[in-house]
């Protein structure tokens, strides 16, 4: 058996955490979902700048 001391959870930090900031708590409007014309260009100009970016020398 270990004879070490267990930390103890609710032992008090020696600094308490300060309170969250308001803003964190707030929610903004919800993004509009993309259409799959949108995915679709996306994805066909990720594709294109992949196969056309230089290969970095480092890179797996």
């Amino acid at each position: 058996m270990n004879s070490a001391p267990q930390p103890n959870a609710d032992q008090a930090l020696a600094y308490p955490e300060p309170p969250a900031h308001p803003l964190w708590h707030q929610h903004g409007p919800r993004p509009r979902p993309v259409t799959a014309d949108q995915q679709r260009r996306n994805r066909d100009l990720l594709l294109l700048e992949l196969a056309t970016r230089p290969h970095h020398p480092l890179a797996a």
